[in-house]
């Protein structure tokens, strides 16, 4: 037996939100979307095993950023050695 609860809810739907599915378009922003960008990034099935949701997610990109970030401090912090150049501190055969 049907709920008559949801009988009666389906008839009370406003009008503008009948959708008319037979003139619907496929992809109709898809070329849009290529052209401009989106802030939606499709992960690849075995990456997207590993997240639960979209938090996790971005938690982890935090992370990484986070790790970036002080791997670049550290590297900062010492300075830079020339190709070709002689390290005085390493000894000579």
């Amino acid at each position: 037996m049907k709920d008559k609860r949801r009988i009666k809810n389906t008839d009370e739907l406003r009008p503008e939100y009948d959708f008319d599915y037979s003139r619907a378009v496929r992809g109709k922003y898809y070329q849009r979307l290529l052209d401009e960008g989106s802030n939606v990034a499709i992960l690849d099935p075995d990456i997207a095993k590993a997240f639960h949701d979209s938090a996790s997610v971005n938690e982890a990109l935090r992370s990484l950023l986070e790790l970036t970030r002080s791997t670049k401090r550290l590297t900062l912090i010492r300075p830079p050695v020339s190709i070709g150049k002689r390290n005085p501190r390493r000894k000579s055969n």
